[in-house]
């Protein structure tokens, strides 16, 4: 094993245990806020964020930052401030992934935090109180959900995907008799989970994602079997100068090349 992983490794079971109880508390802090009306702001005019989503992120990022004052930290409710970068790891967090299906009382968000280096994640953990699950990966470790190892499923009769309307309408014609177009989920961590645990097959993901929607459960979903990139089939690489991301597809390896032809072909 090449030394840079086997430090890698390393850096992540010295984490975890950090991650995991921190996004604990963090979704404790959550969960007193929900369906309880919290304050709730707009930011850019569209995307809605709350006092819930502040008081996770403070925690988070005194908490974490205090036990590894020499991470870098990027995360959806701070300011971006580019020391960052100088850091050989970083902390890459969404307090609350999944805000406007809070807010709509809806169970499906998660507190999501990872440690990337090199821009990849070494360790990530979703904790989602609401609805009593816990998913978490490290790297060459593979994933879990309360405590038990999950994997993406094997492809049955039916093909639960999400996704756009127009991408979903473009995929062969002998798979729309088979296909269950799965509602919108407002996390996308939550969605790349439903894949790694086997309860969705695959999704497209709309342009504009950042690092911090992603890099937990990215970890969790390739640590299953399943796949994420982009229309060239490259991964995303997390913590870097720009952390925004273009349109991406993710599944399982039997399902992911067909989606992928997909996005391909709608962006030409």
């Amino acid at each position: 094993m090449p030394e840079t992983d086997t430090a890698g490794i390393a850096a992540a079971a010295e984490d975890f245990d950090l991650l995991k109880n921190a996004a604990r508390e963090a979704g404790v802090i959550a969960m007193g806020y929900f369906g309880k009306s919290p304050e709730v702001w707009m930011k850019g005019g569209t995307s809605p964020v709350s006092e819930a989503d502040y008081a996770a992120d403070t925690y988070l990022r005194e908490t974490l930052l205090a036990a590894r004052p020499d991470y870098g930290w990027l995360s959806e409710e701070t300011a971006d401030d580019p020391a960052r970068l100088s850091a050989r790891r970083t902390f890459v967090v969404d307090p609350i992934d999944g805000t406007r299906g809070f807010l709509e009382g809806r169970s499906t968000w998660c507190v999501s935090v990872a440690v990337v280096e090199a821009g990849r994640s070494l360790a990530g953990v979703l904790e989602c109180p609401a609805r009593q699950e816990t998913y978490w990966a490290m790297r060459g470790q593979g994933a879990f959900r309360n405590g038990r190892p999950i994997r993406t499923g094997e492809l049955g009769e039916i093909l639960n995907i999400a996704g756009p309307k127009a991408l979903l309408d473009r995929l062969p014609q002998a798979w729309q008799g088979r296909m269950n177009r799965v509602p919108h989920i407002p996390s996308l961590a939550y969605r790349l989970a439903m894949i790694a645990d086997g309860s969705l097959d695959a999704t497209f993901v709309k342009p504009n994602a950042h690092d911090w929607d992603i890099a937990a459960a990215e970890l969790i979903l390739t640590e299953a079997g399943g796949h994420l990139f982009d229309s060239r089939r490259r991964t995303p690489s997390y913590a870097g100068e720009i952390t925004e991301l273009g349109a991406l597809v993710a599944g399982s390896t039997a399902l992911v090349d067909e989606l992928i032809d997909v996005l391909a072909d709608a962006q030409s």
